[in-house]
């Protein structure tokens, strides 16, 4: 009975937690829908294009300033809560110096592109974010005490002032350049709310060393992950960097309109995968059986989640487009018509990844984003020049099905999650109850 009330208590205390996070990222997407379809419309194609670009150039290079730390950090505040103020003190430096590291890369990259110097502005601008995004190590301190509500509120004080800024932008004719600052400054009153939170809820103001000891230990992990971040950095940005060299500006914009609606929904997996993680790792300490019960349940969750999602959007993308962003973007209906069921495989990629980070298989999450990666980059180049766009679309799903399922074929030590994967397709199993894997 006490052991009934314990799950009973535990599930409550993971819904609720889940609960603020999907407050949270709802309400950014009709902000977004509202506020980003109106930016969008007011830049025009070109202009979008150009922005998106930007946005795309520097996305890059994010994981090195992330340096694959999130999933690690979390799982360690987990299974190491007595040095969490070591962990988070040492991952924040490290993340600040990534960010450096960031930089560095651009100056270098920028001199192999065709790129005019405003455009170099805009990302050296939407670079600046990196500094900020640094604190989200306090994000990961919530994650792993399931109190996600403290990041949540953070994020709606920065939404809402960001919201409001951009629309005062629009309404007196502000320049492409002033909406790349409001990124900066975003991430800026982000990292404010996030700080306020933290010292609020813990009222520690110590200050604690940065541990070799603990940087090593992250790093250790950690390093197969950034090379796995700028791997997926590349087939999820490389389609508008290629786009724009091969196409143009305009042709950019069309493409991440589309984007952007199909991406939209990809906050669900996020939420669901964050907030159960530390669920997932503390089940393994009590069975195989329920860890594995879990899991095949995220997996199912995941799935038919995002094929709900991408049978009416198929549907009713070409009307949503022309409603949402008008008869300039004409061309991105189709787009969102290919693009939408590559979230089949980010949702089911999401959890495979909270997998691979639960059991440590850090080189394995390297290995088949190399694939995805690689795969993608070849079709652009291949399908871009005879297909446009739609091209791009069609490379992007590809290249997804095969780092999230494809790959495992591959691998003899994850054919059990390729029969689990398969599973989550086929829904009838449900009803027979989950058996142990």
């Amino acid at each position: 009975m006490i052991r009934k009330l314990q799950n009973n208590k535990g599930f409550m205390r993971y819904f609720k937690n889940t609960s603020w996070l999907f407050f949270e990222k709802i309400l950014r997407l009709f902000v977004n829908i509202f506020v980003g379809i109106w930016v969008a419309r007011y830049l025009g194609p070109e202009n979008f294009g150009l922005f998106s670009y930007a946005i795309s150039f520097v996305g890059l290079f994010i994981a090195i300033s992330t340096l694959g730390l999130d999933s690690i950090v979390v799982r360690n505040l987990v299974n190491n809560s007595t040095k969490k103020n070591e962990i988070l003190t040492t991952a924040f430096l490290l993340r600040c110096i990534g960010s450096i590291l960031v930089f560095l890369a651009l100056i270098v990259a920028v001199n192999f592109t065709s790129n005019d110097k405003d455009t170099n502005i805009l990302i050296f601008i939407i670079a600046g974010t990196t500094i900020f995004q640094s604190f989200n190590v306090i994000d990961f301190y919530f994650q792993s005490q399931v109190m996600s509500k403290y990041s949540v509120f953070a994020n709606i004080i920065s939404l809402s002032i960001s919201s409001v800024i951009k629309i005062i932008l629009i309404l007196n004719d502000a320049p492409l350049v002033a909406f790349a600052y409001v990124l900066l400054f975003d991430s800026f009153i982000l990292s404010c709310g996030l700080v306020y939170f933290y010292f609020k809820q813990t009222s520690v103001v110590k200050y604690y060393k940065f541990s070799k000891k603990i940087a090593k230990s992250l790093l250790r992990d950690s390093w197969p992950l950034i090379l796995s971040g700028m791997v997926i950095a590349i087939y999820m940005k490389i389609d508008q960097i290629m786009i724009k060299e091969i196409l143009g500006n305009e042709f950019v914009g069309q493409y991440a309109a589309a984007v952007k609606l199909s991406e939209a929904w990809y906050f669900i997996p996020m939420v669901i995968a964050t907030s159960l993680f530390p669920a997932i790792v503390n089940a393994k300490k009590i069975s195989n059986e329920l860890y594995y019960t879990r899991l095949q349940k995220i997996y199912d969750l995941m799935v038919w989640m995002a094929i709900a999602i991408a049978i009416p959007m198929t549907f009713l993308s070409d009307w949503l487009v022309n409603i949402l962003y008008g008869v300039e973007y004409n061309q991105s209906g189709t787009v969102l018509t290919i693009h939408i069921w590559t979230g089949v495989f980010v949702f089911l990629g999401v959890a495979f990844g909270k997998y691979l980070s639960a059991e440590n298989l850090t080189k394995k999450a390297f290995y088949r984003t190399l694939l995805g990666a690689v795969l993608n980059i070849s079709l652009n180049y291949v399908l871009i020049p005879k297909y446009g766009i739609n091209g791009a679309a069609v490379a992007t799903l590809l290249g997804q099905f095969s780092a999230n399922y494809l790959y495992d074929v591959f691998d003899k030590d994850l054919h059990g999650q390729l029969k689990m994967k398969t599973m989550s397709f086929f829904p009838i199993h449900i009803l027979r109850g989950y058996n142990k894997k």
